[in-house]
């Protein structure tokens, strides 16, 4: 395992498509040429649109994605491994899939991921989302293996379900990722501390792109885009909402020494599931 230089690119998606390429790849480019080597972007990179006929309209196959040709491309040209947090798909079901890729330095793709738990919530300030009515939920965890360790995928809202990044850490992966659009009421309050909760609990690190400010569609997300060491501190973070990007150092000995100072990884048990109190 080798040392190697992550990005955190931070957005505020359109609902134009092409507009959110364009400031894509313009951030991406400025991180690698800043020395990242692996850069991620937000969940719904390509759009971030509450109109159903508008994100009808843009909605496109994998193969005929715009985002999807846009990122291998620059991935390629940049030389970089590159993981667009996720775009909106079209699946032959009619339904959609919210989709993560990440390309190599030579334009292919790595792997793909769609995410698992669907954003299904009444907050109390009015808002109301039902990611279930649209999205078709994923079922297949995802790691990959990437030069310099095992990488796990996740995005926004899985982040809430601890048993997906266990998963991924028993099977070795040392960075886990969860690139993310959070509201600004649960992104206040429950940030910084779910992914930190995530990085202690697995011995990891954790990157986590996210889309920040009020967007064109009128939607609020709580930026602060970070990465977090396997000891849980902050290594690198947007304070705030501006789009942008910023640069940490990995070494993935460190979660390798996080784990061995507390191993609770190899310490874990099965146990009975919860049964009625015996009278």
């Amino acid at each position: 395992m080798t040392r190697f230089k992550a990005a955190i690119v931070q957005m505020r998606s359109t609902v134009n498509p092409a507009r959110n390429i364009a400031d894509m790849e313009e951030m991406v480019r400025a991180a690698a040429g800043a020395g990242a080597q692996y850069v991620q972007t937000p969940e719904m990179t390509g759009a971030l649109v509450r109109d159903k006929e508008v994100f009808r309209a843009n909605l496109r196959e994998e193969a005929e994605d715009p985002v999807v040709a846009a990122a291998a491309r620059i991935a390629q040209d940049a030389r970089i491994h590159l993981h667009i947090g996720s775009t909106a798909i079209l699946l032959d079901s009619g339904k959609v899939a919210n989709r993560s890729f990440l390309f190599a330095p030579d334009g292919t793709l790595v792997t793909k991921y769609d995410k698992i738990h669907m954003f299904d919530v009444d907050l109390d300030n009015g808002e109301s989302w039902r990611e279930s009515a649209t999205y078709e939920p994923g079922s297949r965890c995802v790691v990959a293996d990437l030069p310099w360790t095992r990488f796990g995928l996740a995005i926004c809202y899985d982040v809430r379900f601890s048993a997906l990044f266990r998963d991924q850490a028993l099977s070795g992966a040392s960075v886990l990722t969860v690139p993310a659009a959070f509201t600004r009421q649960t992104g206040e309050a429950h940030w910084h501390v779910l992914l930190r909760a995530r990085a202690i609990e697995n011995g990891a690190f954790v990157i986590a792109a996210a889309q920040g400010g009020t967007h064109e569609d009128g939607r609020e997300t709580y930026g602060h885009s970070l990465i977090v060491s396997p000891w849980g501190k902050i290594i690198a973070e947007l304070d705030g909402d501006e789009p942008g990007f910023a640069l940490a150092e990995i070494d993935p000995e460190e979660s390798t020494a996080a784990r061995r100072k507390v191993p609770n990884l190899k310490n874990t048990r099965a146990f009975d599931p919860t049964l009625p109190a015996a009278l």
